[in-house]
């Protein structure tokens, strides 16, 4: 007979491979050792094999716990969001959102996902620009929170995570090895200057303009299709391409913080929510996110 799984003992089975201890484990749920252990050799009766290895330093997981982790922490994370869907007073009224096109789809739809589930009744509206725009509508009150790349000295905004732009080539057409290199860039020209023109003049490398964009989109294309190299934050380079580095003779071109800002007049649970929302989808996200 399949075993059924109770979703507590997977609670604290995710607890105790988390903390790699089980009294660290213990104090998590609020029980005593003994009773965590209980709880692990019922789950490893019901498996039928044994789930930790223990040692000096505490405990890690056997092949079988291995096999078991991911889906037990699938199941616990989505009934702590039925839970909090199911607590959560509905919530109407719209949310106003900025965001780079780069994190449109691997941050934002994981974001609105959750928040979707849990209110779908607010109305929101996401605009992509670039960061100078974002950060001006915020001023303006146009837009109730705004992800921004900043470059600089921080403007008071909450650090979500380090994603420094690089230049991408191409892994099938190497155009990065042509003189004058061809380049793609933004058709706004000031950060283009600042940073990415900079950054080849700086080492000495000619190049030539081979194509503008307003988009992200577009310059992924460029490089993508073999017309151009293109400058990219590093969580956002495309399949088939890749980051030129110091051996190639480039390097990073700016230092780019992704930042998150809010309206000080936007209020409300909704807006509250959002903001959550969107901290834990960066959270969640493979780069290089930063300890809080």
């Amino acid at each position: 007979m399949k075993p059924t799984l109770d979703s507590d003992l997977l609670r604290t089975f995710v607890a105790v491979a988390e903390t790699g201890n089980f009294t660290k484990a213990a104090e998590q749920a609020g029980r005593t050792q003994s009773a965590v252990s209980m709880q692990m050799k019922k789950l490893e009766g019901m498996v039928g094999d044994s789930l930790f290895e223990r040692g000096s330093r505490g405990v890690a997981l056997t092949r079988r716990g291995g096999e078991l982790i991911g889906n037990a922490r699938r199941i616990v994370s989505l009934l702590d969001e039925t839970a909090a869907s199911l607590a959560a007073a509905p919530l109407g009224g719209p949310v106003r959102i900025g965001i780079p096109e780069e994190y449109g789809h691997a941050i934002l739809s994981r974001a609105l996902g959750a928040f979707s589930k849990r209110h779908p009744k607010v109305e929101v509206t996401v605009r992509y620009a670039h960061s100078g725009a974002q950060t001006a509508a915020v001023a303006a009150g146009e837009l109730d929170l705004a992800v921004v790349f900043e470059w600089q000295d921080l403007a008071g905004g909450e650090v979500l995570m380090h994603d420094p732009t690089v230049w991408v080539t191409s892994e099938t057409h190497h155009r990065h090895e042509e003189r004058p290199v061809p380049i793609a860039l933004y058709s706004r020209d000031g950060w283009c200057r600042d940073f990415a023109i900079k950054s080849l003049e700086q080492r000495g490398l000619a190049y030539r303009v081979a194509y503008t964009s307003d988009t992200n989109g577009g310059l992924k294309l460029a490089v993508t299709s073999g017309l151009a190299i293109a400058p990219i934050s590093r969580s956002n380079i495309p399949i088939g391409c890749r980051e030129l580095t110091a051996a190639d003779g480039f390097g990073d071109i700016d230092s780019s913080n992704v930042v998150l800002h809010r309206n000080p007049a936007a209020a409300g649970e909704a807006i509250d929510s959002m903001e959550n929302a969107i901290r834990e989808a960066f959270t969640l996200t493979p780069g290089a996110p930063l300890d809080s």
